[in-house]
């Protein structure tokens, strides 16, 4: 347990705050959106540290009307007495020093989270105001601002309006809160987005078992029908389990109750929840210091690695498998698996695409052993036999599939089949020899696939039409995925294999498009290629190779004046911008377009629009390829119902009968 004796002489002072104004970027990772609410879960996660650590049972989030947000917690409180260097008190030197905190030794937090370790200096310099109470006996409280000074001709940022004070207002309350409101001339918006902060707030009450967590938007915007302003609670006794079950809404487990186990191994705490499905597919979630890891690391392989090795000692002395049988592999293990994985540790170092992957090499073998004796001790538990019998009944059919995709691989190859497969007259091949400059363009039927060809240019742009729609892959198994023409021709065309054949150093393209039509037979070919990408092809969607093309919707013209509206927000403005007496022409599709058009609307490197695929949270990412893609119908008639809009008055119609 961290020191109780928690003061300013605990907090360690790196560096000043001087550069987070000039460059935002370097600090949040942008000025958009994923920016903004970085702002928030800066303060956020000192909220829950003071919780995972044992300081404080409730975390309470809230949207105000004029752009402001929130976050309070009960723990022990910014310290408030006067660090002995620095000569200012504790609560001033967390908001106006850049990696000012208790976090930099190991006595006063045993794990701690913070996206990169920036700290509330950041939010405080990145806002308008902020305000901060404490609540040590008696209420503390103090103010920052930031404004352009004239006479040095700069922004200060988070300037103190005087120092901490003791309002003298006793108080039984401990803890902190502190309210801040973005500063628009650093965000491109300042609007948080509620659906974003429920799904944060909800992943970690998951990952924090016992902690209340809640969330209240205030804003008139959001409110119900009825005029209430939403608030909603989460809490979860049942931790990973729990998040495991949530996880397994749309789909068929095998066993009732997720496995859950913990256990702390070199001081690294790791707990970890499983529970087989009927699924083909593996969803497997992990965090490391309540920080998701997308992109996995070297716990994912320490996990895996243990799970392999427990059920294959557990198969093997139940008697699944004989003396001469050869162990099962882990991709045998995987065949619906879902697993949440949440590791705490100390001196976390982030890497990968979007620094969500872990480096701590150490890492490796703790979760490993961990993960191996967990599972030995969960089969050797009363009533446990039936359970592990159906994991490995299940492996047992993934490894026959196994060895018979292997057999047809051997044969498909010695046909120039899937990974030597001729796509004449399909894949329009570039002259470039540099994958990391090569793009291949995913394009609906041949109309529009013939006037992609003639529109790009063939140095480093590819062309792969489909004909017709491929294979929707979610409840499918690998043999039956590489049945479908359409998804081998892909799979051929970029060159990394599929399942263990994979590899994402043999990409031959390292922007690969989806361009599809902007109807709604392009936006399900769109949705069936990225569940393929997300379930077979999952690093190269981490590592940002994935991206949709996004062709214009409307065409406005009047004589040699053109202008081109990619939706129906943006249509007013443009036929605005051409002036009365125009025309306008509504694409139905890619083929539509002529060579010129669609090479200055949608391939020109230096015009187009295109949207990179990410995944921010691979636990929600999961749960919506399930329920759109799914089997279940239940599951996506209720999402539909919740979300879709079916009163969306159509623009076009809407400015025809203006015109």
């Amino acid at each position: 347990m961290a020191k109780e004796n928690y003061n300013a002489s605990a907090l360690k002072v790196l560096e000043g705050l001087d550069a987070v104004r000039v460059r935002p970027g370097m600090y949040i990772g942008s000025t958009g959106v994923k920016g903004l609410h970085h702002i928030l879960w800066e303060i956020v996660d000192n909220a829950v540290d003071e919780a995972a650590n044992g300081y404080a049972t409730k975390v309470e989030v809230v949207l105000y009307p004029d752009g402001s947000a929130s976050v309070r917690d009960d723990g022990r409180g910014i310290p408030t007495d006067i660090h002995e260097k620095a000569k200012i008190s504790g609560v001033e030197l967390v908001f106006t020093q850049l990696h000012a905190g208790g976090k930099f030794d190991n006595d006063n937090y045993q794990y701690s989270g913070g996206l990169h370790g920036v700290g509330a200096s950041v939010t405080n310099a990145l806002s308008e105001w902020l305000h901060v109470e404490v609540y040590k006996g008696t209420v503390y409280q103090m103010d920052f601002r930031s404004y352009y000074d004239a006479a040095k001709k700069k922004f200060e940022s988070g300037i103190p309006q005087g120092h901490l004070a003791n309002t003298g207002r006793r108080t039984e309350e401990k803890g902190t809160f502190v309210r801040f409101k973005p500063d628009a001339n650093v965000f491109e918006t300042t609007a948080f987005q509620l659906e974003t902060i429920t799904k944060r707030i909800k992943e970690l009450a998951f990952l924090n078992r016992g902690i209340r967590f809640s969330v209240s938007d205030l804003r008139p915007e959001n409110a119900s029908d009825e005029g209430e302003t939403f608030y909603e609670e989460y809490c979860y006794e049942g931790g990973l389990s729990d998040f495991c079950k949530f996880l397994n809404e749309n789909k068929t487990p095998l066993y009732s109750k997720p496995l859950l186990f913990q256990a702390e191994k070199s001081n690294i705490l790791v707990e970890f929840a499983i529970q087989h499905t009927s699924d083909a597919t593996e969803s497997l979630v992990s965090f490391v210091n309540n920080i998701p890891t997308a992109e996995g690391g070297f716990h994912e392989t320490g996990f895996r690695s243990g799970l392999t090795r427990a059920l294959n000692e557990y198969a093997r002395n139940a008697g699944f498998l004989k003396e001469k049988d050869a162990n099962f592999l882990g991709e045998d293990f995987k065949e619906g698996l879902t697993a949440v994985l949440s590791v705490k540790m100390k001196e976390v170092q982030f890497e990968g695409q979007t620094k969500s992957k872990l480096g701590n090499s150490e890492a490796r073998v703790p979760v490993e052993t961990v993960t191996y004796e967990g599972i030995l001790a969960l089969a050797a538990e009363r009533g446990a036999k039936s359970l592990f019998e159906s994991i490995i009944k299940k492996a047992q059919g993934a490894a026959k599939v196994r060895l018979a995709v292997q057999q047809a691989k051997k044969e498909a190859r010695a046909k120039s089949d899937i990974d030597n497969l001729k796509l004449v007259g399909k894949l329009a091949a570039c002259t470039g020899k540099k994958p990391e400059l090569n793009e291949l363009f995913i394009v609906e039927g041949d109309s529009a696939g013939g006037t992609a060809k003639q529109a790009r240019m063939r140095q480093f742009q590819a062309i792969l039409p489909l004909r017709g729609k491929p294979l929707n892959v979610e409840k499918k198994k690998l043999a039956q995925v590489l049945e479908n023409e359409e998804i081998r021709s892909l799979i051929s065309a970029m060159g990394t294999g599929i399942g263990s054949d994979f590899s994402e150093d043999k990409l031959n393209y390292h922007k690969v498009i989806i361009l599809s039509d902007a109807d709604y037979d392009g936006f399900h070919i769109r949705s069936i290629l990225l569940t393929f990408f997300f379930r077979y092809m999952r690093p190269l969607v981490n590592a940002g190779h994935i991206y949709i093309g996004m062709p214009p919707l409307y065409k406005i013209y009047k004589g040699d004046v053109v202008e081109y509206a990619y939706d129906d927000k943006e249509l007013p403005a443009k036929i605005e911008k051409v002036g009365k007496g125009y025309q306008i022409q509504r694409y139905k599709g890619l083929g539509e377009m002529s060579a010129e058009q669609l090479w200055d609307t949608t391939m020109n490197p230096q015009t187009r629009n295109l949207m990179q695929v990410s995944i921010e949270d691979a636990a929600e990412a999961e749960n919506m390829v399930t329920v759109l893609m799914g089997d279940r119908v239940e599951g996506r008639k209720e999402y539909l119902l919740r979300h879709a809009s079916f009163n969306r008055v159509d623009a076009f119609k809407d400015i025809k009968d203006k015109k």
